[in-house]
């Protein structure tokens, strides 16, 4: 899985109850996991290389379904829409045409995408570890245990009951920051933009069903 398809599949973006006194950002994360069922924002994503030079931006909506379920949709600088569906991610490129489609349990696993989209344990997937408060945010930094993530850490900035802020470092140094703006939570969602139907004329291409041919 490449390092760039497990950073948008972040995506899905996330919310917690509102803060209780003096709650650490790990007992925040927790709520979320334990209490948060959706969420729809605005984000901005910046992705560096390890000398801090600024390489991509990008921006767009996020709604989230949990378990499993979200909708990714870049708007700027060119528009991209990831859909998973609780089975499949599904990645469309108007410009190219193309859908790209997987299971979503091998496209999520060991990913950001799965902590936020799925309803597990913490503690199974990441080593969690509370890094402060900065102004009114509460801070942790998640460690994947498994050996085999594209990512070296993520840490996630929590204010005001919700995430305003994740920062992804790679295993080259590169890193991934994405905010988040006009969250709602546990808000009714469209059904219908947490499913997808190729356009008519788009090419599908099946990377699952190529891997299964493969082995």
């Amino acid at each position: 899985m490449s390092s760039n398809f497990a950073t948008r599949c972040l995506l899905t973006f996330s919310a917690l109850l509102p803060l209780a006194a003096h709650a650490g950002g790990e007992d925040e994360l927790k709520r979320f996991v334990n209490d948060t069922r959706t969420v729809s924002a605005k984000f901005t994503q910046i992705q560096t290389n390890d000398r801090g030079e600024k390489i991509a931006s990008s921006s767009g909506d996020m709604i989230l379904s949990r378990p499993g379920r979200f909708r990714w949709s870049y708007q700027q600088p060119y528009e991209q829409l990831m859909v998973c569906d609780g089975q499949k991610i599904w990645l469309y490129d108007p410009d190219l045409s193309q859908v790209t489609v997987r299971p979503a349990a091998e496209a999520l696993t060991g990913t950001p995408a799965a902590l936020l989209a799925q309803k597990s344990t913490l503690t199974e997937q990441f080593s969690v570890t509370e890094i402060g408060q900065r102004g009114e945010s509460q801070g942790v930094s998640l460690k994947p245990r498994g050996k085999d993530s594209d990512f070296e850490a993520i840490e996630l900035w929590l204010a005001r009951g919700a995430p305003e802020r994740m920062v992804f470092m790679d295993r080259l140094g590169n890193r991934t920051e994405v905010g988040f703006t006009q969250i709602q939570v546990n808000g009714k969602v469209d059904e219908a933009q947490l499913r997808f139907k190729p356009p008519a004329g788009v090419e599908v291409v099946d990377s699952g069903a190529a891997q299964r041919m493969n082995e």
